[in-house]
């Protein structure tokens, strides 16, 4: 009897250390690593890479995964414009899975030149989307200016909120 009982809790604990692994795999990749990612993409309009290196130092980083064609991402860009003066000494990663004939429209009528901060760019490899496990467009997800993770916004959020979390 005392065998049967001393087997059974072997087993318990057991299944309740496999639980407990479970559960941390569970958690979105941002969130055990809860820094900015080591991402590249193709940057617009000069094909360049840009790489999570490129980012300088010290400056709080918004990674914005999205979609050109999508209309929410281009209500959230006019947001972004209109509250920019809070965001100049971020810097803020555009990436998107579509390829540069649909990023070219949306910089233009955005005029995306006008903002060095701006990094917009082709995620051909969908690696941010995965990386975030993004579910809806627009997906923000804040750094603090150590490369800290702050904060994740999915969807529609206003670019003042935002800013508070700064």
């Amino acid at each position: 009897m005392k065998i049967t009982r001393a087997i059974f809790s072997l087993l318990i604990l057991a299944i309740s250390f496999n639980s407990f692994g479970q559960a941390t795999d569970s958690l979105p990749v941002y969130q055990r690593f809860p820094t900015v990612p080591p991402f590249s993409i193709m940057r617009y309009p000069d094909s360049t890479k840009f790489v999570k290196d490129d980012l300088k130092e010290k400056q709080p980083v918004l990674v914005m995964v999205f979609s050109p064609d999508c209309d929410h991402c281009q209500h959230a860009t006019e947001d972004l414009l209109r509250n920019m003066d809070k965001f100049k000494k971020v810097q803020i990663v555009m990436g998107t899975p579509l390829a540069y004939n649909f990023i070219k429209p949306f910089y233009d009528k955005y005029e995306l030149s006008k903002y060095p901060n701006i990094f917009i760019g082709w995620d051909a490899s969908y690696f941010l989307g995965t990386f975030y496990g993004v579910r809806n467009y627009p997906s923000l997800y804040l750094y603090d200016k150590k490369g800290k993770f702050v904060k994740g916004y999915e969807g529609s959020v206003s670019f003042a909120k935002i800013a508070e979390d700064l």
